[in-house]
């Protein structure tokens, strides 16, 4: 499971770099489907996993508003340090809790740790198919999706 979330951000990273050939006014251009915008779309992506995973540790949830990060270089920065204090996270084994029940403030269900590691995994590369079909209207190339030939950094060395 630690290859797909190493795969998500390497894609996701890949995304950042393509979004500098737009300008702040595209970025945040309200768009059909989805969540709204392209940078508004790659925020919330870093924000479901950010709280996911402090769900998972019973940590409170940190509340980020998008008006507070609404340029690429805070949307980037934001997901930076996220994904470092994530990554100090899974370095542990997950083996030992991932049946583990998990309730958070937001969802009146309970989950495992493992439907949720699993969720944040596939909702982000849901997500990263609507910038793709954003990317063809804007006649533009997608970022690569593909998981086979990718060099991943692992998560040891966040």
């Amino acid at each position: 499971m630690i290859k797909f979330f190493e795969y998500n951000w390497q894609v996701r990273d890949e995304w950042f770099e393509w979004c500098n050939q737009l300008s702040n006014e595209e970025l945040i251009k309200e768009r059909t489907g989805g969540v709204g915008s392209i940078l508004y779309t790659l925020f919330h992506i870093i924000d479901v996993e950010y709280s996911w995973l402090r769900g998972i540790q019973d940590k409170e949830d940190v509340v980020v508003e998008f008006s507070d990060y609404a340029t690429l270089e805070k949307v980037k920065s934001l997901s930076d340090s996220f994904q470092n204090e994530i990554a100090e996270f899974l370095k542990k084994s997950l083996d030992g809790f991932k049946d583990n029940v998990v309730s958070v403030p937001w969802d009146e269900d309970k989950y495992t740790v493992e439907e949720i590691l699993h969720h944040i995994i596939a909702h982000e590369i849901h997500h990263m198919g609507q910038l793709c079909v954003w990317s063809r209207e804007l006649e533009l190339n997608p970022v690569p999706a593909n998981f086979i030939g990718r060099k991943f950094k692992s998560i040891r060395s966040y």
